[in-house]
């Protein structure tokens, strides 16, 4: 659906957007100023922003500003989430599952028209992902999922008490595997509306049954890829939930300052560092992966070399080439994992700490979830204001067959057009924002690994070039040419 939503996007600013045409179809979007200028001045504004924050902190490490608040002392900050709203969000979460699962097999069979697509990719993968960033993890309150197992479970007490223990090696790996299947699926699987629906019936009986098996509580917070993404991104938040102890369901929150949940813990397991970085390099493949200097990777650069050698037709070879795209898609965030670990390995060795490079790796990897953020929000929010804003009209006529329930059917009938000179510097102005905020979370970690200011200050300059290359790279994928994949290919 945001390949289809890109093509909405991308063809209202070829049309309208007059001379400055958009990445689309091959053609290059005229930057304002050159490439480089851009890279040069957003990685100088980092190399700024290390520097002053290194003296902020150096100067007043102990400060209670810099350091999060203790678990312990937050009894008297938190407030009670009224039990009537948390139950009507959770009704509201389980109609919107059947609705979207409804309009997926009686709805329009055009994607870009069904009331599922743009609800599900848009609304729920895209603005509960903005919104959880500021309201907080709403979604541990109100997930359908965990409402279903919670209604089945007072039915049939005992029934998701687990039969096998959840194995520690095991970690985070179910949800990453769902997440990479997730991805795949959007980027190569050209998913239908009704296809969406058989799918979600499917997870919810894969949510249901890895309850039974291993436990509710350990597949929610181990295995289900949402309540581990919109957990992680809720703790850039600057409201936190509690599930209140004294009451089983009930929900209290508190206030803290933004950011400081990232600094809260660290990562436990591996496997959570590689969700964290598949979170980046999964976005910054779906900006790449159709761009003319990635899709000649192969066309001109791999096919040349093997059709001379292997003699197939050229319906395999659009077979072979998007077989490739899964395989780098895969590959990528192990690329971003190696350059993460050289630079830590870098840092270890600068400051001749005693900590595992394991330990390094687990302990900053939560500074990396801004970042993966900002990329999130510049790749998509084009997106979402265009074909996510639909779904006001789609409400009034979910299924496709003359409604105006509320008045709204015909809102937004015309397309709507983003100015590209907005859109390019609103996203260099999220990345640049994004990785200095990753600047400012990795001092502050980094005064708690490395007790000697000098060391933690030595320790950054490694990460810094992590920012600084992070940010080139982010906002060159977005300057690139987009390529229509096979299309272009030679015959």
């Amino acid at each position: 659906m945001r390949r289809a939503g890109k093509a909405v996007l991308a063809l209202t600013l070829a049309g309208w957007s007059g001379a400055a045409s958009a990445c689309v179809l091959g053609a290059v979007y005229n930057l304002p100023i050159p490439f480089a200028l851009y890279a040069s001045g957003a990685g100088g504004a980092l190399v700024v922003s290390f520097a002053v924050v290194a003296l902020v902190l150096r100067a007043a490490p102990a400060s209670g500003a810099m350091r999060p608040v203790a678990p312990e002392r937050r009894a008297d900050s938190l407030a009670a989430v009224p039990a009537w709203l948390v139950e009507t969000l959770r009704w509201a979460s389980v109609f919107g599952l059947l609705l979207t699962i409804a309009t997926g097999f009686f709805g329009s069979s055009n994607p870009l028209a069904n009331f599922n697509m743009t609800f599900f990719w848009m609304i729920f993968l895209l603005g509960l992902t903005y919104l959880t960033a500021v309201l907080g993890d709403i979604y541990a309150l109100i997930s359908p999922w965990r409402t279903l197992c919670a209604w089945i479970e007072r039915a049939v007490p005992g029934i998701f008490r687990g039969r096998l223990p959840y194995p520690r090696w095991l970690g985070y790996y179910p949800a990453l595997a769902l997440y990479a299947a997730l991805i795949w699926g959007e980027l190569f699987g050209q998913t239908r509306p009704a296809t969406l629906s058989l799918l979600l019936i499917g997870y919810g009986g894969l949510n249901v049954l890895a309850a039974w098996l291993i436990g509710r509580n350990a597949w929610f917070q181990y295995g289900e890829f949402f309540s581990v993404f919109f957990g992680l991104v809720g703790r850039m938040a600057p409201i936190e939930y509690l599930q209140d102890g004294a009451a089983a369901g009930s929900w209290r929150m508190r206030l803290r300052k933004p950011f400081v949940g990232l600094l809260d813990l660290r990562a436990e397991h591996v496997s959570l560092l590689l969700f964290i970085i598949f979170m980046l390099s999964s976005t910054a493949f779906d900006g790449a992966h159709e761009t003319v200097p990635w899709v000649g990777m192969f066309w001109k650069g791999l096919y040349p070399a093997l059709s001379a050698h292997l003699v197939l037709p050229y319906v395999v070879w659009v077979s072979v080439y998007y077989l490739w795209q899964s395989v780098m898609l895969l590959l990528l965030p192990l690329c971003y994992l190696a350059v993460y670990l050289l630079l830590l390995w870098l840092a270890k060795t600068l400051t001749a700490s005693a900590l595992s490079l394991h330990d390094l790796a687990l302990r900053f990897a939560f500074t990396l979830i801004p970042i993966a953020f900002v990329y999130n929000v510049t790749h998509y929010y084009g997106e979402l204001s265009t074909q996510g804003i639909q779904i006001l009209r789609m409400i009034s006529d979910p299924f496709n067959l003359g409604w105006n329930l509320f008045g709204t059917a015909q809102w937004f009938t015309a397309p709507i057009v983003l100015d590209v000179g907005t859109v390019w510097h609103t996203q260099v102005a999220l990345i640049l924002a994004g990785h200095i905020v990753s600047v400012y979370l990795a001092h502050v970690e980094a005064l708690k690994v490395f007790p000697n200011p000098r060391h933690a200050v030595l320790s950054q300059l490694p990460m810094l070039v992590l920012m600084v290359l992070l940010t080139t790279v982010g906002l060159w994928i977005l300057s690139l040419p987009i390529d229509a994949g096979q299309l272009s290919a030679p015959v």
